[in-house]
């Protein structure tokens, strides 16, 4: 093995080793133990049929998936022009909107959703400016179902949009965009003939990113989603924590782990494609 080679793995050895240990070796443990009590591998298959394609799951999967991408899409919608504005800001400007973006990642998941839970409750801020206002008669129902769960993830998610086009958008030479104006172009046709198609490699690894993310979601749509709302991450923890019914869960992991790193798998493929195109 070549030196540099050798020298790059011993300096992520360290992260490695921690990785397997907090996470690879606890996931395999729990899931070689929960199948191991279903017996031989036929009982394990068959029980797999019955859990996965059971009415419970198959629900349970449309809800996730959907919610994912009707995050994602609105993630997209608000990130991309959030992104570009990034993008062209200087100075204290730049530095505004960046802080706004990586400012909410210094404080907890929880404590933004019970922040959200605030302005969006029954006599929550946003209900009574519509009351003070006369806009409405009566507080609006904007949490315990599936709005207040898309508003939620919407705004955890929304960074990991930006920050991927941001990356996109910056890595767009300004020449081509300048070529275009001087062919007669205009500002529109720039932005969607050129801006846009050299960013679209950006927009496909925030909308996987994103989807990736939020299929997996669980302390948002806990909180602030209502009976009609259960994701694979609670209908998991439900079997583990209520029901202790761990080979179930072990099952629906496997389902979600395998939806994930399919997605991952996807990413990871066309970023290579794009990386030799470049």
């Amino acid at each position: 093995m070549p030196l540099g080679r050798l020298s790059a793995w011993l300096l992520i050895a360290p992260a490695l080793i921690l990785l397997a240990a907090v996470f690879m070796v606890p996931i395999g443990w729990f899931l070689v133990g929960s199948l191991g009590e279903l017996g031989t591998a036929a009982e394990i298959w068959e029980e797999a049929q019955a859990v996965l394609f059971s009415p419970t799951v198959l629900k349970v999967m449309l809800n996730t998936n959907l919610i994912g991408a009707v995050v994602t899409l609105l993630v997209l919608v608000i990130g991309y022009p959030v992104s570009y504005a990034l993008s062209r800001a200087k100075g204290w400007a730049f530095t505004a909107i960046l802080l706004c973006i990586v400012l909410p990642y210094f404080t907890s998941t929880i404590v933004r959703t019970y922040a959200w839970m605030v302005l969006l409750g029954r006599n929550g801020l946003i209900n009574q400016i519509l009351l003070g206002l006369g806009f409405i008669d009566a507080p609006l129902n904007l949490m315990y179902n599936r709005l207040g769960v898309v508003i939620g993830m919407t705004y955890v998610l929304l960074p990991y949009m930006v920050l991927t086009l941001f990356a996109a958008m910056k890595a767009v030479d300004h020449r081509l965009l300048q070529a275009a104006e001087g062919m007669g172009a205009s500002p529109a046709t720039v932005f969607f003939k050129v801006f846009m198609p050299l960013t679209l490699h950006g927009v496909i690894a925030g909308v996987l990113i994103t989807f990736i993310l939020s299929i997996g979601f669980f302390i948002t749509p806990a909180l602030m989603g209502g009976p009609g709302d259960i994701m694979i991450a609670m209908l998991i923890e439900r079997e583990v924590e209520l029901t202790h019914d761990w080979p179930t869960a072990a099952l629906m992991t496997i389902l979600l782990l395998a939806v994930t790193l399919i997605l991952y798998g996807v990413y990871s493929r066309f970023a290579e494609k794009e990386e030799a195109a470049r």
